[in-house]
């Protein structure tokens, strides 16, 4: 059987790995690019299948993106990408400088541009009208203060967004995004864990944050990605879908009051 075969960057924790998860569990093959090959044992299984494989380097590396379009052909037909990999570093641009800074924003949004043109690449050459989907934040549309590269960057994936739709959607390829609000990965779940007053600290925050009440769940971006790389999707193209909760629809008021 020619199966189906995504490439997901970062797909070893968080997000990525409960896309990878999500896609397995519909027997889609997948490709993982990680930085490092610790803590990747839950994909053995899959492995051993032929449904997934590794490829161990820095996802911004044109190289490394073209090693994993050309491992994903061994496995099936490369139909999707999904360009999950991000550096969280923050950095006041008055104490780093300007270059310092412009480096963190490379390193952010240069996996989105080495992934979409190995992918792109690789769907021209098979003939494939493949689906790409960039992983950007709340943060593009409404910056955390003291993040300013991380907003920055994904404020530059979602334009990088429109426009690979833009230029390559005559061929048949779809490129969307999805923005995820506070998501409950290891990130947030060390926060939660420093003790009960840090926790319901945290709790309110994310309850205060996203009109839903709570922060979100992993698998509830993995649902949204899994969507926008299937066909029931086929019209969607140059979309930043939020997955917040509501989060970004929400403006802070003094006036702000709640239903009788």
């Amino acid at each position: 059987m020619n199966r189906e075969v995504t490439v997901v960057t970062g797909g070893g924790q968080g997000i990525g790995r409960a896309v990878v998860e999500r896609l397995l569990a519909d027997a889609h093959a997948v490709v993982v690019v990680e930085l490092r090959d610790e803590g990747l044992g839950w994909l053995d299984g899959p492995i051993r299948d032929g449904l997934a494989w590794v490829i161990v380097g820095d996802a911004a590396d044109d190289a490394v993106a073209a090693q994993a379009a050309a491992t994903a052909g061994t496995l099936g037909t490369l139909t999707g990408w999904v360009n999950n990999a991000a550096v969280f570093e923050d950095a006041w641009l008055h104490e780093r400088g300007g270059a310092a800074v412009a480096e963190l924003v490379r390193r952010n949004l240069q996996p989105c541009l080495a992934g979409a043109g190995a992918a792109v690449a690789a769907f021209r050459v098979a003939g494939t009208a493949g689906a790409i989907v960039n992983v950007s934040s709340h943060q593009a549309q409404r910056a955390v203060r003291g993040a300013l590269p991380y907003a920055t960057a994904k404020a530059a994936v979602e334009g990088l967004t429109r426009a690979l739709a833009v230029d390559y959607g005559p061929w048949g390829i779809r490129v969307n995004a999805v923005a995820p609000g506070s998501i409950a990965t290891e990130r947030l779940r060390m926060l939660t864990e420093a003790g009960e007053e840090e926790y319901s600290r945290v709790a309110g925050a994310m309850a205060d944050l996203h009109p839903i009440g709570r922060a979100g769940d992993v698998a509830e971006v993995a649902e949204a990605v899994a969507y926008l790389l299937s066909a029931r999707a086929s019209f969607i193209s140059g979309a930043v879908v939020p997955v917040d909760g509501a989060r970004s629809a929400q403006g802070a008021d003094p006036e702000v009051r709640a239903p009788a």
